[in-house]
């Protein structure tokens, strides 16, 4: 009785196991993980003129995206007080009590930790320096002092997110250039359309909650303009990449943006939720295609 005791529990403890580990690998936010990764990637590429080494590349995107999860899971923790209120986050591991905080935190910090050290094992200080950087930004910066004091929270803390083609960059060439500058510009525009368009869908979900996201201030049709003004901008700082990149790159960049721009005016036009709910949709698949352009295009000039 006690062998078959054991054996039907060792299927229970399994499953007890990967539902932690799940909860784990929820707090490191994996989905903006995922595109973080691929403006990280791309960068790589650029600056590569090609696929960089296995190592440096490896190590760089591996480190990246620990080090990009340590500081969401330290955000999961810090907001787990609005993440409790609100429907969109209140079955997060914290809030929903699978994970003490404190072991949240101590997770996020491990891993942010360890994903800086590898980049610095990997290629370069400079890369790791920026890693950290942009982590203790997007923890300190916009969680901590600017989410829940402005309006502005999502356009200067969002450069937090910006971070990864710089990373890329540095660990390719150990150094820094104008076009990574450029890259890092593209990503800082697309922020705040990106994620107000998410806040117009949220907005009574912040409202509850007291975070003083545009819409919940402004209101729904200033939101709207400004996600108009913001992807203006957005579309004409991309284009500053054809310098470097070419004609394949501007027409690919180009016809993105159009479709950017077109979704942001329907926005300002329907002022619905279905227009914010597409804009936002869209605006995921721009930002990943965005840098599909540019690895092609360093890789074939045209």
């Amino acid at each position: 009785m006690a062998v078959e005791s054991r054996v039907q529990s060792a299927p229970d403890l399994s499953g007890r196991l990967l539902r932690v580990a799940g909860d784990y690998a929820a707090l490191l936010k994996p989905k903006i993980i995922l595109l973080l990764v691929v403006t990280e990637l791309g960068a790589m590429i650029a600056a590569a003129r090609g696929w960089p080494a296995p190592g440096p590349l490896l190590g760089g995107l591996a480190g990246g995206a620990m080090a990009a999860g340590g500081a969401g899971a330290i955000n999961c923790w810090f907001d787990r007080d609005i993440d409790a209120v609100m429907p969109r986050t209140r079955r997060r591991p914290i809030p929903a009590g699978r994970i003490a905080p404190a072991h949240g935190l101590g997770f996020g910090i491990a891993v942010a930790i360890a994903g800086v050290a590898l980049i610095a094992v990997s290629s370069h200080v400079l890369a790791a320096a920026l890693a950290a950087a942009g982590g203790v930004f997007y923890v300190f910066v916009y969680t901590i002092w600017l989410k829940r004091s402005t309006t502005q929270n999502i356009v200067i803390g969002g450069a937090a997110g910006a971070f990864p083609p710089l990373v890329g960059w540095a660990v390719v060439t150990g150094s820094l250039s104008p076009l990574a500058w450029a890259l890092f510009a593209i990503i800082f525009f697309w922020t705040p359309p990106h994620f107000w368009a998410l806040a117009l869908l949220l907005r009574r979900q912040y409202s509850a909650v007291n975070v003083p996201m545009l819409p919940v201030v402004a209101g729904s049709a200033r939101t709207r303009r400004a996600i108009l003004a913001y992807t203006a901008v957005m579309v004409v700082v991309s284009m500053v990449p054809v310098v470097w990149l070419g004609f394949a790159y501007g027409s690919a960049s180009l016809v993105l943006g159009s479709a950017f721009l077109y979704l942001a005016w329907r926005a300002v036009r329907a002022e619905d939720g279905p227009s914010a709910m597409a804009l936002f949709h869209y605006s995921l698949a721009y930002l990943a295609l965005i840098f599909v352009a540019v690895a092609i295009s360093a890789v074939v000039p045209v």
